[in-house]
């Protein structure tokens, strides 16, 4: 753990969950969703690995990223034959991570929230399938607001739920949880155990960094 160190939990009643590499792990379903839509394209494959390393701002720049800048004319293309891929896949192998849901269950008298980048259909469709019934308000990065590390869909769910910045706590495994929770003045907790660079979260000072989720149990009241 890094940032503050209290013995005490802080109090807090809005835990914001950012989606992917955060509440579930969910990239091998994208990677297949994303090499399916290339083979349909005649497209080079993508190695798995390369793949998780576009994920994190969007479909949008995920599809341009594995499409590669010399085939940019089909993109659109590669856009709408994802979106049948994903949907079809994205729960085959996707599930929240270890522990989640014990913490999730942990703060049932709290607000809970998800902030993704990525697209709402995606999100409620996976979040149906886990367990949506745990979150009182979700924003996908194409509701209007803006896409992480802007402030705009924090400043949404904590206004829906009205919640005050100093009780609300953003969990990221992107540096664009992080700079977005600083963006928002809100306390931020990163996570190492998702796909995010840890090196590169480090650097953007978190107020908090943990190795799994159980470890929020000790650090929020």
């Amino acid at each position: 753990m890094m940032g503050r160190k209290n013995s005490r939990r802080v109090p807090i009643d809005l835990i914001i969950f950012d989606l992917d590499g955060t509440l579930i792990e969910s990239k091998w379903d994208i990677a297949e969703a994303v090499n399916l839509t290339l083979a349909d394209l005649g497209l080079p494959l993508r190695a798995k690995e390369e793949i998780f390393s576009f994920v994190g701002d969007g479909i949008k720049r995920l599809l341009r990223l594995a499409v590669g800048e010399e085939n940019h004319v089909r993109y659109e293309e590669a856009l709408r034959v994802f979106r049948g891929h994903y949907l079809a896949h994205c729960l085959d192998r996707t599930k929240f991570y270890p522990g989640v849901e014990q913490v999730l269950t942990f703060f049932t008298n709290k607000h809970k929230a998800v902030a993704t980048n990525k697209s709402l259909e995606y999100t409620t469709k996976i979040l149906k399938g886990l367990g949506a019934h745990h979150f009182a308000y979700v924003v996908g990065g194409d509701d209007g607001y803006g896409l992480k590390p802007e402030p705009g869909m924090l400043f949404k769910i904590m206004e829906a739920l009205k919640v005050t910045k100093d009780r609300t706590v953003l969990i990221g495994d992107s540096t664009n949880d992080i700079k977005g929770g600083h963006n928002a003045g809100i306390r931020v907790c990163a996570v190492g155990y998702g796909m995010g660079n840890r090196e590169k979260m480090a650097a953007c000072q978190p107020d908090w960094f943990i190795e799994k989720p159980e470890e929020l149990m000790e650090l929020f009241a």
